[in-house]
């Protein structure tokens, strides 16, 4: 999990990146009546308006409520972590899923007068995808990437702190006048 802002942002990039993108296209094949090749590409035109707003919402706003939320219920000191990591993945759908939607239909949709019930229609038929999809799918696969991003960048900030202790026992040392 992020231990930092700059891996909050890695972390929410990609978990933003998977989450929508799957969503969008489960959109689009229900809107044309199933899935087809085609759905992979349009999904990406929307997904570069999607994208950005899940990304502030989430950053911005649901990450912090889930996390508060999810600490009300378990405690990180004593509570096992896969629990704690259920909770923040549930509540983050929670409540990303009717805004996602409401963004959506505001966007996507001519509800008209309709608006209300075709809120309400959207979010029903998404909430059971985006919830099996964060806690079967998205969450250990975006996980098992951040962290092999996160070895990764601790590796290479190993070498070079190896690289520059190296080079300070090998300067020569400054001799007094």
């Amino acid at each position: 999990m992020p231990k930092s802002f700059w891996q909050e942002l890695v972390f929410t990039v990609l978990m933003v990146f998977v989450m929508v993108y799957a969503m969008i296209c489960y959109n689009i094949a229900l809107n044309i009546g199933g899935m087809t090749n085609e759905v992979f590409a349009l999904a990406f035109g929307e997904l570069c308006i999607m994208g950005p707003i899940a990304f502030v919402l989430d950053l911005c706003l649901v990450g912090f409520i889930a996390k508060k939320i999810t600490f009300r219920i378990f405690n990180p000191q004593r509570d096992n972590p896969f629990f704690i990591v259920l909770g923040i993945s549930a509540v983050s759908v929670l409540f990303m899923c009717p805004l996602m939607s409401l963004a959506a239909v505001l966007i996507f949709k001519d509800a008209g007068s309709e608006f209300f019930a075709v809120l309400v229609q959207t979010t029903v038929m998404n909430f059971p995808m985006a919830l099996l999809w964060q806690l079967f799918f998205a969450g250990p696969v975006v996980r098992a990437i951040f962290s092999l991003i996160m070895r990764g960048v601790n590796a290479l900030s190993a070498k070079r702190a190896g690289k520059a202790a190296i080079n300070r026992e090998n300067a020569p040392a400054d001799k007094p006048e």
